[in-house]
């Protein structure tokens, strides 16, 4: 028996798909850092948005450089235009964007998932996925309380329902094999982020 998802009002979910960093030329370029696994699938996602929604931008032509893109967006001409983005995250509806393999999900996909545990307590919801350099990390908050930071890896996370609007967490005291105070063998699942 899961949690699942409070109903009301569909919530049209959104994923950052990359970032507008400096101006690129005196014609309206920008370098552009994208977060998706082909760099160029940025062009066929049709109006990038702002987080609010606010603005939209298209990516005209965009070409790979090193670690980046340089682009140019529909209706930015100018350098004094593209320094004015500099910083601007660009999202596209979930929707949009193509299903992932098995153990593979969009952040997205995961917040405000029910965090239970195998016997089906309630720990809290999911309410956002990190990654310092060492591994995807899931940040659960539960009812009351400090958020808990644990290693989504197979042995914390051995359960994603995405149908059923829940995660299973076995707390790492509570994995087989540990030794008191180590940290649980990680085997890091694909993020699948874009």
């Amino acid at each position: 028996m899961g949690h699942p998802l409070p109903q009301g009002e569909r919530v049209e979910r959104t994923v950052c798909v990359a970032r507008i960093g400096a101006a690129h030329g005196v014609r309206g370029a920008v370098k552009l850092w994208t977060f998706t696994e082909d760099p160029l699938a940025v062009k066929r996602y049709g109006p990038l948005s702002t987080k609010d929604g606010a603005r939209q931008f298209e990516v005209t032509s965009a070409r790979e450089v090193k670690d980046h893109l340089v682009a140019t967006l529909k209706g930015i001409t100018t350098r004094e235009q593209a320094e004015r983005l500099n910083g601007l995250e660009l999202y596209v509806a979930r929707e949009k964007l193509p299903t992932t393999d098995e153990n593979e999900y969009y952040h997205a996909d995961l917040i405000g998932l029910a965090a239970v545990t195998a016997q089906d307590e309630r720990l809290g919801r999911v309410v956002a996925i990190h990654n310092f350099g060492a591994g995807d990390i899931i940040e659960i908050a539960p009812p009351a309380g400090a958020t808990m930071l644990l290693p989504f890896s197979n042995a914390v996370v051995p359960t994603v329902d995405l149908a059923g609007g829940r995660v299973v967490i076995v707390l790492p005291g509570e994995i087989e094999g540990d030794e008191p105070g180590e940290c649980p063998s990680r085997h890091p699942r694909e993020s699948g982020d874009p």
